[in-house]
Order: C-alpha cells, then sequence, then structure tokens
C-alpha cells in the first residue's frame, strides 16, 4: 500500500504574527525590571543579571506563543488551526465593535476563534462544511481587508 506525497503547499499570499503592541511589550520590560528590583537587596551585578535574563525569555515567550495568521496555498492559517478556503463562505471584515458583537449574545461557542485582543479587527466566515461541526471561525488581524483579499485571491487561483 503506497500513498500518494502531500500537494505541495502553495504560495503565501499573506502572514501576520499577532504579536503584542507596545503596551503589551511595555509589560514584560515593566517585569523584567521589577524582578532586577527584587534581586537588588542582595546584589547588583545579580539584579542586571536578572533583569536581562527576564527581559529576554519574556520578549522570546512573546514572539513564540504569538499566533501567525496566513493564507498559504488554499488555506487559511490561524495559529496550529488551518482550514481549506473552499471550505469557507464569504470573508466579512469586522472593526473593534463587529468584533465586540460578533462576541455577543448570538455568539456560537462551538466557532474557532483566534482572537487576540491588542488586535482591533478581525475577519470571519461561516464554514461550509455540513460534516465539521465548528459553525464560523473568528479571527484576529491588524489588517482584515488584506486577509479577506488574499483568500479571494487565493479562491479565485
Amino acid at each position: 500500500m503506497s500513498s500518494a506525497p502531500a500537494p505541495a503547499p502553495g504560495p503565501t499570499t499573506y502572514r501576520e504574527r499577532l504579536v503584542p503592541g507596545p503596551a503589551g511589550v511595555g509589560a514584560v520590560i515593566l517585569f523584567a525590571i521589577m524582578s532586577g528590583l527584587v534581586v537588588l537587596v542582595s546584589n547588583t551585578v545579580a539584579a542586571i543579571v536578572t533583569t536581562v535574563a527576564v527581559l529576554v525569555v519574556g520578549l522570546v515567550l512573546v514572539a513564540v506563543t504569538s499566533p501567525v495568521v496566513e493564507v498559504r496555498g488554499r488555506e487559511l492559517h490561524a495559529g496550529r488551526a488551518h482550514i481549506p478556503i473552499d471550505l469557507l463562505g464569504e470573508v466579512e471584515v469586522l472593526d473593534a465593535d463587529g468584533v465586540r458583537r460578533a462576541l455577543g449574545p448570538g455568539y456560537d461557542p462551538r466557532s474557532f476563534a483566534c482572537l487576540r485582543t491588542w488586535t482591533k479587527g478581525a475577519v470571519t466566515a461561516r464554514v461550509l462544511d455540513p460534516a465539521d461541526p465548528t459553525p464560523s471561525w473568528l479571527v484576529s488581524t491588524r489588517r482584515p481587508a488584506a486577509v479577506r483579499a488574499a483568500i479571494e485571491a487565493a479562491r479565485g487561483a
């Protein structure tokens, strides 16, 4: 029994890492400084080393744990999840108020959501696969119109 090779993933037409904005990075810096101040009572060199170490580890953790939103080939990727674009309905661009409404009283908890509070925009699309228990996707992005354009371009390819 042989299996056919997996198809090539195709070109990436949109890619964005949802890293925190200045306030999130500022919180990491403040935490590193506070950690250094705690150690300062025992040793100045240890305080400097602690501050730098906590800052580096914190910034690396922020970068590594920030999800990537991308349109690659004919799939939408949001963090570790992905879905073929052919299984998505019309993509709707949402601003901050639209995201709030989408998460309001009519929100279906079975929906897939890749949300970050520091990104004000998002895109949403209904899942067309009747076998999929997930009714829709809601994905944060700083450039929702660009994500929709990339999905539509991939759909037409």
